[in-house]
């Protein structure tokens, strides 16, 4: 990954993370890694018993396609099975556990909320 390319997708994790956090959600981590599951959180925020694994997608424009296009089957499979190292590694219950997918384009934000 280039740093331009880098740079972009830490832009775009920040501007997902105030989405939440002017809807009342708290981050309890970002780029959050479990060791031998490959991979990483971007961002897991939590609100009234909810917990909410946010997978962000980030482009600098639609000409490649949306953001949340580049969400597929392989990810969301290993994005649940770190979730769930995560929630082992948290020991707290949640009501809820939901996964968002986060599509930063430009500066314009979608979040698809139970996306998967």
């Amino acid at each position: 990954m280039s740093g331009a390319s880098k740079a972009l997708g830490e832009w775009g994790e920040r501007h997902a993370a105030r989405w939440y956090e002017g809807r009342g959600y708290v981050v309890l981590a970002r780029n959050w890694r479990a060791p031998g599951h490959g991979g990483e959180l971007d961002l897991v925020v939590a609100r009234q018993g909810t917990v909410v694994f946010c997978e962000v997608k980030t482009r600098s424009s639609a000409a490649f396609g949306i953001p949340a296009e580049a969400v597929t089957r392989t990810k969301q499979r290993r994005l649940r099975r770190l979730a769930a190292a995560w929630l082992g590694a948290d020991g707290r219950r949640w009501q809820t556990v939901r996964f968002d997918v986060a599509a930063v384009c430009g500066v314009a934000i979608t979040v698809v909320e139970n996306a998967f």
